[in-house]
């Protein structure tokens, strides 16, 4: 695994995360019951302390019921408080040394309290839906809640046999006795906690394309009334899977799906290899289809390529912004300067205090966060060219694949590819808040083959991919 990892707390989440020992591996079993939203795990968590031994550690968890907790098979002093389970083993761990911790938790889960309003495990109507970033996935299960610290998961979900259960990763088994079915999945690539998707609801599963050989399968779990509107809503997501391949590199992961719920969703909701759309996005006009670009572009970019603290989430939105107008540029829609040129006039009549690479908790989800960080990434496009660029980008997706970044780690690597330096360009667009003028437009054509022809359709580019989740 390659980039930098964070030597202490999140700036921007104190509270959440322990970077004093690292998890590699979740095994989480889960029951869940809809009707009255009763959810009971167990999770085994394996980890390696860090350059200290181990007096105590925290485990993020909210207001469950905990039933027990073990440490290496031995029963620990702890708290529960403030979503927080504080642990005192009963002998102190040795530096580096692996360990094992055991938690048992019930109750009725419900969304963690953000200045967003309410994260993570979500009851609907009918099923519930996790939508995490950035601090929701203790509202469901024990966790080290920090974007830097990735862990493999392996996920068992047993709920009443009529309803579909959709996770991150590869579906491995699904049984079913008497009234219930377990569902298990495996998630092998480097996870960070909010990026763990689920979802729990009445959907009919169907594949979109043929993946052919070495292609990526892609899936679909939709509820029925919508399989029509959703059939062209997102028919060109396999052309935009084959697109992103070619720009920036081979998919990272091993599948993709994505799920409608059968109700609205004020953004959509990225998790590692799935995403989460509600209905209000399907209106079979492709009136969301730069939304599916976006959050298909974050499995490059923020879940295989993580942050690693929240200062830095414009190298997550601004990449997935700019695959936007790279999917409209590509695809019979309006080109990226001309989307460029477009956010940068919204930006110049809105008030010039956002400092994109480190905005601020107040500011990370800010609009103005996904256009200056589209506008960012198109600056350095319109300095290197497009070869370099492109070029650029694929490097930075493959040296760092399923690792941890930095800004810093990012100008550094751009700046390999310049051939004159690029100080006064990031100093402008990453580190000062003034809106800097709108670059020139790239003077060479795409290095990148033509994608398929593709039929045109009218512009779905306007408005903007703000919002917490998106």
């Amino acid at each position: 695994m390659s980039g930098q990892k964070t030597a202490a707390s999140d700036p921007y989440f104190p509270a959440n995360g322990d970077h004093r020992y690292r998890v590699h591996r979740y095994e989480l079993a889960l029951e869940y019951r809809p009707g009255p939203n009763r959810l009971a795990g167990t999770a085994r968590l394996s980890a390696i302390a860090g350059r200290a031994a181990l007096a105590e550690f925290d485990l993020n968890l909210a207001e469950f019921k905990v039933g027990r907790i073990l440490v290496n098979g031995r029963a620990p002093h702890y708290t529960h408080r403030s979503g927080k389970l504080r642990i005192r083993p009963a002998k102190p761990l040795p530096a580096g040394a692996a360990f094992t911790v055991e938690v048992h938790w019930a109750g009725n889960p419900k969304p963690v309290r953000s200045p967003w309003g309410g994260l993570g495990w979500e009851e609907l109507t009918d099923g519930a839906l996790v939508a995490s970033q950035p601090v929701g996935a203790p509202s469901w299960y024990p966790c080290n809640d920090r974007p830097a610290d990735k862990a493999s998961y392996h996920l068992s979900i047993n709920t009443p046999s009529a309803y579909t259960v959709v996770a991150g990763g590869r579906l491995l088994t699904r049984t079913t006795r008497a009234s219930t079915t377990t569902w298990v999945y495996e998630q092998s690539a480097p996870t960070s906690s909010y990026l763990v998707g689920l979802s729990i609801g009445m959907y009919q599963t169907v594949l979109l394309g043929d993946p052919g050989l070495g292609g990526v399968p892609q899936s679909a779990h939709v509820p029925a009334h919508l399989l029509s509107r959703f059939s062209r809503d997102f028919a060109r997501q396999p052309a935009m899977m084959r697109l992103f391949e070619e720009l920036f590199g081979p998919y990272p992961f091993g599948e993709y799906a994505v799920v409608v719920a059968d109700e609205e969703l004020d953004v959509p909701v990225e998790a590692q290899g799935l995403s989460l759309f509600g209905a209000n996005h399907v209106d079979g006009a492709r009136g969301s289809e730069r939304l599916v670009a976006h959050e298909l572009a974050h499995q490059w970019f923020g879940n295989s390529v993580t942050i690693a603290d929240w200062r830095h989430i414009w190298l997550n939105e601004g990449f997935a912004k700019y695959a936007e107008w790279l999917w409209s540029e590509r695809s019979g829609g309006r080109g990226a300067h001309e989307l460029a040129a477009a956010a940068h006039r919204l930006l110049a009549s809105q008030p010039q205090d956002l400092r994109l690479a480190d905005p601020g908790r107040k500011l990370m989800f800010d609009d103005r966060l996904y256009q200056r960080g589209g506008l960012a990434v198109h600056a350095i496009r319109c300095a290197l060219g497009d070869g370099a660029f492109f070029q650029m980008l694929r490097g930075w997706a493959a040296v760092h694949r399923h690792g941890v970044v930095t800004t810093a780690g990012f100008t550094a690597h751009a700046a390999r590819y310049a051939d004159e330096p690029l100080d006064d360009l990031f100093s402008a667009w990453l580190y000062e808040s003034a809106l800097p003028p709108l670059p020139a437009a790239p003077g060479r054509p795409p290095a990148p083959a033509p994608a398929p022809a593709m039929p045109g359709y009218p512009p779905t580019n306007g408005g903007s991919a703000g919002g917490v989740w998106s």
